[in-house]
């Protein structure tokens, strides 16, 4: 049973928990490494979910390799390309808006605590027009690590002056949920719809369906 009186801060991810952007990475990767000779699939590309785009690309560049272009060129491919997705087809996924309202009148600080670059972010939050509802957003990218690290949720617990273990995490991969366990913090799993279903993502504190479906029960427990 989640309650949420017991926390005094959310933060969530953003890819596949604020928007469904996980088929949009999927497009954007495979375009991507299909344009320098790496014919990977969107299947394949569920081994790195959770990662950093420069962790993504280095881990494929290890597997398998190319030449010609180098990674952060690719990089750079691939987020440009996000950006065009995104702002195309970006909307907010079941259950967003109508809980951040509810946070809010609830008084606690929300955050955002991502993987994605800063003009990932940028690019979702002015198409979803959501960034008003965050106290503090803050990106992997600063970071040493990447997710399955915690230092992303550190940093924004640290920002929002709150303890980790009052803060509340939604995610929806194993990566993810390793980063705010071991940040220290409960979790919330509502698992992206598009991967193969995963047994560990059991680790998580709780599970939903979908965010209307968690609103529902915090509603309740309020």
């Amino acid at each position: 049973m989640l309650n949420i009186n017991s926390f005094e801060a959310v933060i969530f991810d953003m890819d596949g928990v604020l928007i469904d952007s996980e088929p949009l990475w999927k497009i954007a990767m495979e375009e991507s490494f299909h344009s320098v000779g790496c014919h990977l699939t969107k299947k394949d590309f569920g081994k790195t979910v959770g990662l950093r785009i420069d962790e993504v690309v280095l881990f494929w560049h290890n597997e398998i390799g190319w030449k010609n272009v180098s990674p952060k060129e690719l990089e750079n491919r691939i987020i440009n390309r996000m950006v065009e997705l995104i702002s195309t087809h970006g909307e907010p996924l079941k259950g967003v808006v109508n809980t951040l309202d509810f946070l809010r009148k609830k008084g606690l600080k929300i955050g955002l605590a991502t993987s994605s670059y800063s003009v990932l972010i940028d690019a979702v939050l002015e198409t979803i027009n959501l960034r008003e509802q965050f106290d503090v957003v803050h990106s992997a990218e600063g970071e040493d690590f990447g997710k399955p690290h915690p230092a992303v949720y550190l940093t924004v617990a640290n920002q929002l002056k709150v303890k980790s273990q009052k803060c509340l995490v939604i995610e929806d991969s194993l990566n993810g949920i390793i980063s705010g366990k071991a940040a220290q913090m409960k979790v919330v799993c509502i698992p992206e719809k598009t991967h193969h279903p995963e047994p560990k993502l059991i680790l998580a504190d709780y599970q939903f369906e979908d965010m209307e479906e968690m609103l529902k029960e915090i509603e309740g427990n309020s």
